[in-house]
């Protein structure tokens, strides 16, 4: 635990990023996730996974068939995860608003992460309001990261100054 802030001790309902495994892990969630943009409400699930990884707030894969894919634009971006896979991106697009390469999925994912194969996650700072449970969603820092920050997770949180060595 050198060289990164002292772990946050969970309170009553909460969890500590430190406390998720390492490889990476996904499992299904009831919780209901909505995501908004353009003035659209984009998805709204109660099938979600949430990929959990020692260090990072949850993030969310969505179901294709809850989220609304008239505003889904495909991209040419990929990216590779060492636990998941190659990603795909996905841009979202309402009228003229557009956030580039703002989701993204895993059409081929490792064996692990294969009951979330075509899911779709999305960077909560790209959007206008993530909500689990209804609470909204705090960004996980650092544009590189994709997790979602709800009262119930607590860090310290990869992406936050001086973690890039964590």
């Amino acid at each position: 635990m050198s060289g990164r802030a002292a772990r946050i001790e969970p309170g009553p309902g909460q969890e500590s990023v430190w406390d998720y495994p390492r490889p990476a892990i996904c499992e299904r969630t009831t919780r209901p996730i909505r995501i908004e943009f353009g003035g659209e409400v984009i998805a709204e699930t109660t099938g979600a996974f949430r990929v959990l990884e020692t260090s990072h707030p949850p993030g969310y894969y969505l179901p294709p068939t809850d989220i609304r894919q008239e505003f889904l634009r495909q991209e040419i971006r990929r990216s590779f995860c060492e636990w998941k896979g190659e990603a795909r991106y996905w841009s979202v697009v309402v009228g003229d608003k557009v956030a580039q390469n703002a989701a993204w999925s895993y059409p081929n994912p490792s064996a692990a992460f294969v009951p979330m194969k075509d899911y779709v996650a999305f960077y909560p700072a790209m959007m206008d309001a993530c909500f689990v449970d209804g609470e909204k969603v705090i960004p996980q820092p650092g544009s590189f990261y994709g997790g979602w920050i709800t009262s119930d997770i607590v860090g310290p949180f990869k992406g936050e100054p001086g973690t890039e060595f964590w």
